[in-house]
């Protein structure tokens, strides 16, 4: 957290974003929590056609889902540092050691980042790129996707409303088409919940000839392989 945080943590008396406790944006505990976790391979039920292989760093609830929801809803800025180191240790486990590759984070509708006031999972993207190259992996941020229009939210759709709602979304940026072609990307995102959505980034992605690795993201629902099953 930066001094700025914690002087307005200090002014106006904050508390922690994983577990309310007063003090600090994320105390010692709950940031100790986030380093703890481990990351697993995650996949939906059923697995939608074209899906990337996904790695989570744990499941959709507790200390991580608080932190998502407060960072994007809220508007808690400083807890973007957290959550793409976080989403660095994804990032990391779903890619050979050695290899590099580029991060395409899945993008918000401009009306969505307006009423937001900030792009949420672009914010955590930049903060995991640079905790890995910090650390000795060839990785960089390829803001390669748009949205070819804007979805319905997917909140209480089924799984095969949330594939019908994202078809043909995604297109490629053409300055990156080229760019990209012969370069592994891994797409990211922060919560896995269908797979609909990453299957048809991924697919937009390999229609122009760019190869993608696989995605990771920060959360998976409980609908999905949870470590140990």
């Amino acid at each position: 957290m930066g001094l700025r945080d914690a002087w307005v943590d200090l002014l106006l008396g904050g508390s922690c974003a994983g577990c309310a406790r007063p003090g600090v944006t994320l105390c010692l505990g709950c940031r100790a929590e986030l380093a703890a976790l481990t990351p697993f391979p995650a996949a939906p039920t059923p697995v939608p056609p074209g899906f990337p292989p996904a790695t989570a760093c744990a499941p959709y609830e507790g200390v991580l889902r608080r932190l998502l929801l407060e960072h994007k809803e809220h508007a808690r800025y400083a807890l973007a540092e957290p959550l793409g180191r976080t989403l660095a240790t994804a990032v990391a486990a779903a890619i050979s050691p050695g290899r590099a590759a580029w991060l395409c984070p899945i993008p918000s509708a401009r009306a969505t980042v307006r009423a937001r006031g900030h792009e949420p999972l672009r914010r955590i993207a930049i903060v995991a790129a640079r905790h890995l190259s910090e650390n000795g992996y060839d990785v960089r941020l390829a803001a390669a996707l748009k949205l070819l229009r804007r979805p319905a939210d997917q909140a209480g759709l089924s799984a095969q409303e949330r594939i019908a709602n994202v078809e043909g979304v995604f297109g490629v940026r053409s300055r990156w088409a080229e760019t990209l072609t012969t370069q592994p990307v891994l797409l990211v995102d922060d919560v896995l919940t269908t797979g609909s959505t990453l299957s048809q980034a991924a697919g937009a992605l390999e229609t122009t000839g760019i190869a993608v690795l696989g995605s990771a993201v920060l959360a998976a629902t409980r609908r999905h392989a949870t470590p140990g099953s």
